[in-house]
């Protein structure tokens, strides 16, 4: 019974799931637009259209590996791969787990119908008879930060080890929190300042260049940074965890990540102690 119910879960199309009321910015705009729609949204990313066409998917990891850009045309990921919305779930979980990416523009022609996320495809697993541990489908890697770290040195680690997520230890490597690019974000500050830039209209070595155009210009222009502020990651960080062990099921999982909302679940040993991290797209292998 179990296993009819997972091959019929399997065959879902994404019409039947896909979200069509979508978020998406166009272009030309700036960052400040995508940090607003993700932060009253409670989403992790949108699509770019431009002229009625989904010209490619823009997420809050952009913004943070790009802290100094503003215009969305340069901080999206351009030609983004779509699915029709006659296609299952198990091909979006085939796509999803050969990329990075998270969500799925739904087209059909070149007209944007939707948006599928691993979200929307977990909260199908979490209705399915997976009844696994869930022991093999915990990644390898985890990466955790020290609850007395600076916000910007959490930042930064996180971003180089290419984690949502990260769990937060103390000082006597007791799980009591977890930081995640959500928490990064909306802890951000936009600086306004003015900056300058020596513009000369012309080179010296050049035996052609008049010699008024030797002068130097200078022009100044207004530059928007974002920055994360003076604090540790004890004081952004989730601190009331969800927490699952290597015995829990897939379905089970699957239901508290999509009942909270969550991307990850720290994995813990029977003592409590932090022996891994669950990541949402990993259960979607259960659909390979």
């Amino acid at each position: 019974m179990a296993q009819n119910k997972e091959k019929q879960n399997e065959q879902t199309r994404i019409r039947d799931i896909m979200v069509e009321n979508v978020a998406y910015v166009t272009v030309p705009g700036t960052r400040e637009v995508i940090m607003e729609i993700c932060k009253d949204r409670y989403i992790s990313g949108v699509p770019v259209v431009k002229g009625g066409k989904v010209e490619g998917v823009v997420t809050r990891q952009d913004l943070l590996k790009n802290p100094n850009e503003r215009q969305i045309a340069l901080l999206m990921t351009r030609n983004p791969v779509t699915i029709s919305p006659e296609a299952t779930i198990a091909e979006a979980a085939r796509i999803i787990l050969s990329h990075s990416f998270r969500r799925l523009p739904v087209v059909e022609g070149e007209k944007l119908v939707g948006i599928i996320t691993v979200a929307d495809i977990i909260r199908e697993i979490a209705k399915g008879g997976y009844k696994a541990p869930i022991g093999d489908y915990v990644g390898e890697k985890t990466i955790a930060i020290w609850d007395e770290m600076p916000l910007s040195v959490a930042g930064r680690i996180m971003e180089l080890g290419k984690v949502k997520a990260a769990p937060v230890l103390n000082s006597e490597l007791e799980l009591v929190g977890l930081m995640t690019d959500r928490d990064l974000i909306n802890a951000a500050v936009i600086e306004d300042e003015t900056e300058h830039s020596d513009l000369s209209l012309g080179a010296d070595e050049d035996a052609w260049t008049w010699e008024g155009m030797r002068d130097t210009m200078k022009l100044y222009y207004g530059v928007s940074k974002m920055k994360l502020p003076d604090k540790r990651v004890s004081d952004v960080m989730v601190k009331e965890v969800v927490t699952a062990t290597r015995n829990c099921e897939v379905n089970e999982c699957a239901g508290k990540m999509s009942e909270n909302k969550f991307d990850q679940l720290p994995v813990i040993s029977t003592r409590g102690k932090l022996t891994g991290m669950l990541l949402d797209r990993d259960l979607l292998k259960v659909l390979e």
